[in-house]
């Protein structure tokens, strides 16, 4: 199963979050079948720059360089992601959201309300 992480997950896996258990962060560490979207980084970016979250500065470019898959934001996505229903008004999970069930992916991911969706969640 190819996961596209949600952002608190790949803030936990950086630090080496207990949470998210020894086999789960194995798994992060060696498969490649491990996405990350742009769209992580831009909340990371935006709440840092808000004061909401704390962190390096270059926090951003440290989640980028962990050697996760790139999932580029696409057309689809961005329409895909405007006509979900409005479970949820957080503009970044919703792209994930769309983002997962546009590619066919499993969104790892502790959000509750994420579940509301037609989605493949791995709750972490």
């Amino acid at each position: 199963m190819s996961l596209l992480l949600d952002t608190h997950v790949v803030l936990w896996a950086i630090t080496g979050d207990a949470a998210l258990g020894e086999e789960f962060l194995d798994r992060l560490r060696h498969d490649p079948d491990i996405y990350l979207s742009p769209v992580s980084l831009w909340e990371i970016t935006i709440k840092q720059t808000a004061g909401k979250l704390a962190g390096p500065t270059d926090l951003a470019e440290r989640v980028r360089d962990m050697g996760f898959q790139e999932l580029p934001v696409t057309h689809v996505h961005a329409i895909t992601a405007g006509r979900l229903p409005p479970y949820h008004r957080d503009p970044f999970d919703r792209m994930l959201v769309a983002q997962a069930v546009t590619e066919g992916l499993t969104l790892a991911s502790r959000d509750a309300s994420i579940a509301q969706y037609d989605v493949d969640v791995l709750k972490v």
